[in-house]
């Protein structure tokens, strides 16, 4: 289905991809109209392994120049859509990467990581998950870590990240944090869901909000559709207000080949550091079916337009807030 004037015309910033990125991918992306999307390179990897894929994610950029750039500032997403390509922005899910080395985060973040969430799901060096038994919040090294990471000007994502680590967070940091792709608990209690309370508790801080579509997390599992995520967008538009919230979807489109870490580590999603107790279930993990590829990315919009709502709000919520919200944090 041909793409929607608003669509072709507006920014559309995804605060989270994970998908098994390839040029099948970025090709997909591209279809989908996407000017740019945090892209997760690095979740339960270490040092190595994360450079290791910072160092494919960079022979990409050169070997697919028409199709993907690489973003490290806002204006380089102004240029991507300039240009009909996609940018890239660069993130993790975890601070695993860094081992216990403060230093190592400018190192990164002189390579391009932009985007980092303090912890996945459990315990770490930083600080607590949301699937852990007890979150005793930011460890002493997690309070420097955030304080770095202010410093270089980089993104903290709280998605994963327990109720009393983020807490912790908001408070300590001098930038506003975020959570890149998240549901609202008041539609479906879920470990990985947030209440009103604490999205209230980080726009009031200047924070950010990215709505997941993950269909584990919304009210209707599996048989949820864009108009099922539409409500749960204007659920945390109400919470939020129309100038915090923005898309963050949680993709993951599997094609092609992918990582030898995550090959070889066949829990790497739903098991705890990858191989240990098991966290997540996936079976309801199916996506939507007017939304099985990136590509169908504009599906989205017309969804937004036949809820009704008006081209400012669906050009905000697409992609201009987002750029509004990164120019704040990105120095």
């Amino acid at each position: 289905m041909p793409e929607s004037s608003l669509h072709e015309s507006a920014f559309v910033v995804d605060g989270l991809i994970i998908s098994n990125f390839n040029p099948e991918i970025f090709e997909c992306m591209l279809a989908g109209g996407i000017t740019a999307a945090n892209c997760t390179c690095s979740i339960w990897e270490n040092f190595r392994q994360t450079m290791d894929y910072i160092a494919q994610w960079k022979s990409w950029f050169h070997e697919h120049p028409k199709v993907i750039r690489q973003v490290y500032c806002v204006q380089d997403i102004a240029k991507a859509k300039q240009e009909k390509r996609v940018g890239v922005i660069l993130g993790w899910q975890n601070t695993s990467a860094i081992e216990d080395r403060l230093d190592y985060l400018q190192v990164f973040h002189e390579l391009g990581v932009r985007v980092v969430q303090l912890t996945y799901n459990t315990q770490n060096l930083v600080g607590s998950g949301c699937y852990e038994s007890n979150d005793s919040g930011l460890s002493d090294f997690g309070r420097q870590v955030v304080k770095e990471m202010n410093r270089l000007g980089m993104v903290i994502d709280l998605s994963h990240v327990g109720a009393k680590t983020s807490a912790d967070t908001i408070e300590l940091s001098s930038a506003p944090a975020c959570y890149t792709h998240i549901a609202p608990a008041a539609l479906k209690a879920h470990p990985r869901n947030k209440t009103d309370e604490q999205m209230r508790m980080l726009v009031a801080n200047g924070g950010f909000i990215g709505v997941t579509l993950y269909p584990p997390f919304m009210p209707k599992g599996s048989d949820s559709t864009l108009a099922d995520y539409v409500l749960a967008i204007e659920h945390v538009l109400g919470v939020a207000g129309e100038d915090r919230v923005g898309i963050g979807t949680d993709f993951a489109q599997r094609s092609g080949h992918r990582p030898s870490y995550w090959r070889d580590h066949p829990g790497y999603f739903t098991h705890d550091k990858g191989y240990s107790r098991r966290l997540v279930d996936l079976s309801q993990s199916t996506l939507p079916k007017d939304f099985q590829t990136l590509a169908d990315y504009g599906n989205l919009t017309r969804a937004m337009e036949t809820r009704g709502w008006n081209v400012a709000l669906i050009r905000k919520v697409l992609g201009e807030n987002w750029m509004n919200y990164l120019q704040s944090v990105w120095h």
